[in-house]
Formats: structure tokens, C-alpha cells, sequence
């Protein structure tokens, strides 16, 4: 299993366990634990609505690509600690990470 754990608007927060092997992204994952993230372009990096702040295991994470790079040099409110979920692929990258969905800009 791979664990994290999410940040909620309110404070509040949850583990995830997410069996091995599942080929899903972060976003989706985030989608189907009903947490708010619009993702407005279905994960084509286009729009930012499932942006994700990473306040642990920002190191252990794949380096962003240029198409997530490009949309988060757009947002007003980004740090060297925000990732597009849709661009991040649950696997054992993701195990002990701490996300925060942000509030909305």
C-alpha cells in the first residue's frame, strides 16, 4: 500500500492508502475522496484547478515537466512547494508525502 496524507481546506487531516501498482493520478485520487478539486481540464495540465501544495516529501518527488511548469509560472500564488495533482502519478514516490489543497485563489 502506499500512505499520504491530505490537507483539506479546513485543517483537517486524512491518510490515504492506495493499493500498489493502480495507474491513477494524484487528482484522480483526490477526486474520488471527495475533496474539492475542480480539475476543470480532466488533467491535461491546461487550467491549475487541482493544484496541490506539498508540505512533505517535495524531494522524493519526480521534478515537474515543462507543461506544469509553464501553467503554475501563470498563477499568482505558487511556491517552489506547489504541483499540479493531475501531473502526479501515485506510486511509491508518493508514500509519507503531506499535501494541502489550498485555498482557492
Amino acid at each position: 500500500m502506499i500512505t499520504f496524507t491530505v490537507e483539506g481546506r479546513d485543517g483537517t487531516r486524512l491518510p490515504i492508502e492506495i493499493p500498489e501498482g493502480i495507474s491513477l493520478s494524484l487528482m484522480e485520487v483526490l477526486k474520488g475522496s471527495d475533496y474539492p478539486i475542480p480539475a476543470t481540464c480532466g488533467g491535461m495540465a491546461l487550467c491549475a484547478t487541482c493544484r496541490v501544495e506539498v508540505l512533505t516529501g517535495l524531494d522524493q518527488l519526480p521534478p515537474a515537466g515543462d507543461a506544469e511548469l509553464d501553467i503554475l509560472d501563470t498563477l499568482p500564488f505558487v511556491d517552489e512547494s506547489s504541483r499540479l495533482s493531475c501531473q502526479l502519478r501515485v506510486n511509491e514516490s508518493l508514500e509519507g508525502c503531506l499535501f494541502r489543497i489550498p485555498q482557492e485563489d
